[in-house]
């Protein structure tokens, strides 16, 4: 990998397994799974993350029109395989300019999602009452909860395949339009489609910026 792995809970510097730790470890969050560099999308990398994956690789599938893929990143090094999956996605938004989705899918715990939503707690917290969305995951209804406390974006989550699922937004005001079209696959299942991915160039809303701890 390319650059240097940071804490997924708030993008600090990690110090990697040695003498006396076999884990990565965060000064904030102690023991962590490794954020691994941003990669601007391509065929190989896209197939080399779908390899890695411990979790889906949600993609929308059909994109929206006009959207394209602008980045991707894991959290996990080779022993553990990638935990924790964020694909970034840029097009025209719904109610005009211009518009940018992460879509997250994470084991608890990790945090990934929480950091680019701005919160410091690494999950959502519970999710009562109605749900805020749903949206076709794999060929299901999947229920998503508006998180609160997220800003500035949108930020929806909720549950599938036994893991956390998550939905940020920007603009803000144009998260509902855009999640009523979406229809995520696991591009695991996909195979040779994803060669067809449509890609733009990297997004800087992958770095993410460090929060106070």
């Amino acid at each position: 990998m390319r650059g240097t792995p940071t804490c997924p809970r708030c993008g600090g510097t990690v110090k990697p397994p040695g003498l006396w730790s076999s884990s990565w470890t965060c000064a904030s969050h102690g023991e962590v799974l490794p954020q691994q560099p941003a990669h601007r999308p391509s065929v190989e990398g896209l197939a080399d993350l779908v390899q890695r994956a411990r979790v889906p690789v949600w993609l929308p599938w059909p994109l929206p029109h006009g959207w394209v893929l602008t980045g991707f990143s894991c959290v996990g090094d080779e022993r553990s395989g990638a935990r924790a999956v964020v694909l970034a996605l840029g097009g025209p938004a719904p109610l005009g300019g211009a518009g940018e989705l992460l879509v997250v899918a994470e084991e608890p715990g990790i945090g990934l999602a929480a950091r680019y939503a701005g919160l410091t707690t690494p999950d959502p917290g519970p999710l009562d009452g109605p749900p805020a969305a749903k949206v076709d995951v794999a060929s299901h209804p999947t229920a998503l909860w508006c998180v609160a406390g997220a800003g500035p974006c949108a930020a929806y989550a909720g549950e599938a395949l036994g893991n956390w699922l998550w939905l940020l937004s920007w603009p803000e005001r144009s998260a509902a339009l855009l999640l009523e079209e979406l229809r995520l696959v696991d591009a695991r299942e996909l195979g040779h489609e994803t060669d067809l991915v449509p890609t733009g160039a990297l997004s800087p809303r992958l770095a993410g910026a460090p929060l106070p701890v």
